[in-house]
């Protein structure tokens, strides 16, 4: 490691769960962040800051003025630009040391498995249903852990759906794919700006640990967020033995052996 990389993550080398062992680590971490707005921009800007190696970006969307209130990375100058072009020029401001692939896309298709296999970790920083059940099946496929989150007024939610371990629920053990609730938007419903800070820099610590190796203490549970009291309610979530993603997980081969 260069000096001055040495010196840019110092007060991660200092901690004993990091060191200079689980620096290096992180360096050489691929993350995939399924969305840049409210969600993506903060929990990118995490990964990139802590040294992440190699970031992909995967959204379809444009940044447009009403974003600006809580998608941190975007600015005024860039309205009208792709949000992956945005968000991965602030990632290279702040650590150009990290490479950023940005993807213009929705992440759903036959090239969303691709995207998923590539990398270490995925955080699902999506605004709908569909895309969060097509990147948790795509997860599940690849035995790739999935850290997700959501939130809408002043409600949030994180969850960690590790499909490496047989113990742990996917993303559609809780939200079965049959039983979708109603859509929710920012563009009809509102939300507290604030919040989606909150959200993406958790989802972007628990990232970071499992890359690390170290336990998430979120791994199976659902950890909800009151945004007026601000108070956490946490959600155990069992593996669902008739889950119609996750079912068959354990009982074929893991792609890796």
């Amino acid at each position: 490691m260069q000096d001055d990389a040495l010196l840019r993550y110092s007060r991660h080398i200092l901690l004993d769960e990091i060191g200079i062992e689980g620096q290096e680590r992180l360096n050489t971490a691929h993350a995939l962040i399924i969305g840049a707005g409210g969600l993506g921009c903060p929990a990118a800007m995490y990964l990139a800051a802590a040294g992440v190696g190699q970031i992909t970006v995967l959204d379809p969307d444009t940044v447009d003025l009403t974003n600006l209130q809580r998608q941190i990375a975007h600015t005024t100058a860039r309205v009208g630009q792709p949000k992956v072009d945005s968000l991965t020029q602030a990632l290279q401001a702040l650590n150009p040391l990290v490479q950023v692939q940005a993807i213009q896309a929705a992440a759903d298709g036959e090239s969303l498995p691709h995207w998923v296999g590539k990398a270490d970790v995925v955080l699902d920083c999506s605004d709908n249903f569909g895309t969060r059940h097509a990147v948790n099946a795509a997860c599940v496929a690849a035995h790739k852990p999935l850290v997700s989150g959501a939130a809408i007024r002043f409600d949030g939610q994180i969850g960690v759906f590790d499909a490496r371990d047989a113990a742990c629920a996917c993303y559609a053990c809780a939200f079965p794919p049959n039983e979708q609730p109603p859509q929710t938007q920012c563009a009809t419903m509102g939300v507290f700006a604030p919040l989606v800070g909150v959200i993406g820099a958790m989802q972007a610590a628990e990232a970071l640990k499992l890359v690390l190796g170290m336990t998430s203490g979120l791994s199976g549970r659902l950890l909800m967020l009151d945004g007026h009291s601000m108070e956490w309610t946490p959600v155990r979530l069992p593996r669902q033995a008739h889950c119609p993603v996750c079912c068959l997980l354990y009982t074929s081969p893991s792609p890796r052996d």
